[in-house]
């Protein structure tokens, strides 16, 4: 009864602006004799009906058949026979690392849909893959009756109103999510004990921890690459190659904890579905797994197509004559044709064959005008000094202000760390190229704030700056630019 409640309840708040907003609308129009005033409602309604009842809409990412991957297919097979799930599957491969599963109506029948990002097959040995696998059918499991899936539905429901710049709802919805976060949380759980006695609990931690790096290095450096390289009209061939060895690399591995870290620590309104990674491996279960899993990553037949049409996806492109390819116009970093014109599609280059600098070529400009501006200064060396001074006195969140005004829209709870965020990033610009010419080498090809000093000692210039914010300690940095000396470096 207390969930129902609870449904009923979040149901509730996250429908209010509507059951508000629809009888005012409505007054307006029979007082003022304004008909014009139906339409927003009346089509927000046809647009609901429609969403519901409407059209088979497209299923995300890219079929798989068992006969084109039978390697795929049998660790899919296997593993729904451990976890008990009858259901229809298909198979579908995304160009992010991602895992889920959900439903969809397929030539008039339900069916579920299991979708597995290209990055985690490349990454994940067979053990590991069938521990992401488990967990995403064992949510039938936990989650299929009625009741739990009203819980999550509700749940997402009421989060999405607190997205955005005006949350007047907030009050209403904290208490709602953190009342419902224990229910969502135990079914992650659940699923987690789950994938362990299947595939064992070495490989489902293993397997947590590399979704966790995956999704944080795809969103910090992958995301960074296809964004830059559009600007250049290319787009990156050889990803999946560049963005493995990414992953591969310990800095970036560490990086990617630090973020994680960080991101499961802001949670203002109780709004996140999944506890903190910590939490998962604390809870799982000691199990060796019901059989023996391959210690080597799957083995892909069609991987040179998957991986074309993956990436052409990401970079916005068509992939002809390959399932799902979008018939629509060009977007992204495809240029439109123009007048007499006609449209030139992007030039492919390969990450793996740019030189370093070029990687990090945003960094080395030395981009400081931010940080210029907001502290009224004339060189990137007088405007380091004015944000370590605004440190040390306590002062740092006006300038953050000045660097970042939409600062103040944010959450209360998320804003000191993103007005950090804000603040380290705009003297790393500043700072990353004193260093660089100083002499100091990047310590690894795939990140832009690590550096490896003459004595060959390595350091974090993220972790310098956020440290010295942290603790409004800004001599470990004085320190740094006594001793690389601080020659200016124009803006």
């Amino acid at each position: 009864m207390r969930e129902w409640l609870l449904i009923t309840a979040m149901f509730a708040v996250a429908w209010l602006p509507v059951v508000c907003l629809t009888p005012a609308l409505l007054a307006v129009a029979v007082i003022w004799h304004l008909p014009q005033a139906f339409l927003p409602p009346l089509m927000w309604m046809m647009m609901g009906v429609l969403r519901r009842f409407g059209g088979r809409e497209a299923l995300p990412g890219r079929a798989v058949q068992p006969g084109e991957e039978p390697e795929l297919a049998a660790v899919v097979r296997a593993v729904a026979e451990q976890v008990g799930f009858r259901e229809h599957l298909l198979v579908r491969i995304a160009p992010e690392p991602e895992a889920a599963l959900g439903r969809a109506k397929v030539s008039g029948a339900h069916t579920y849909v299991l979708l597995l990002g290209l990055p985690l097959l490349r990454a994940l040995t067979v053990g590991q893959l069938a521990a992401v696998i488990g967990h995403e059918l064992a949510h039938r499991q936990h989650i299929g009756n009625r009741r739990a899936s009203w819980l999550l539905d509700a749940r997402s429901a009421l989060a999405q109103r607190l997205e955005g710049r005006f949350r007047p709802l907030a009050p209403l919805a904290r208490p709602l999510l953190r009342a419902s976060q224990h229910q969502a949380w135990q079914a992650e759980l659940a699923a987690d004990a789950d994938a362990a006695r299947v595939a064992g609990s070495d490989n489902t931690a293993e397997a947590l921890e590399l979704l966790h790096a995956s999704v944080a290095t795809f969103e910090g450096i992958g995301e960074r690459w296809l964004s830059e390289l559009a600007e250049e009209h290319t787009y990156p061939e050889d990803f999946y190659d560049a963005f493995d060895a990414a992953l591969r690399d310990p800095l970036v591995r560490r990086r990617s904890a630090d973020v994680v870290a960080a991101q499961e620590a802001l949670d203002p309104y109780h709004a996140a579905g999944h506890p903190p990674l910590g939490q998962r491996l604390a809870a799982l279960p000691q199990a060796q797994g019901s059989r023996f899993w391959e210690n080597e990553p799957l083995t892909l037949h069609a991987a040179t197509a998957i991986e074309q049409w993956c990436v052409h996806r990401l970079a916005g492109l068509d992939a002809p004559g390959v399932e799902g390819a979008r018939d629509k116009a060009p977007r992204g970093n495809e240029r439109p044709p123009g007048r007499g014109r006609q449209y030139e599609p992007p030039e492919p280059v390969r990450l793996l064959d740019r030189d370093t600098g070029r990687l990090h070529a945003r960094h080395d400009d030395g981009d400081a005008l931010a940080l210029l501006t907001a502290t009224r200064c004339e060189t990137p060396v007088q405007a380091l000094s004015a944000a370590l001074e605004a440190v040390r006195d306590g002062s740092w969140p006006r300038l953050t202000r000045r660097l970042e005004p939409a600062l103040r829209w944010m959450p209360a709870a998320e804003r000191p760390s993103a007005s950090r965020d804000v603040l380290v990033e705009a003297m790393g610009t500043a700072l990353v190229p004193l260093l660089r010419g100083a002499g100091w080498d990047y310590a690894s090809p795939w990140m832009s704030t690590v550096f490896t000093a003459q004595d060959r000692s390595v350091l974090d210039v993220y972790e310098l700056l956020s440290a010295a914010v942290d603790s409004a300690d800004p001599e470990p940095v004085r320190a740094l630019l006594e001793n690389i000396g601080t020659q200016e470096v124009p803006v």
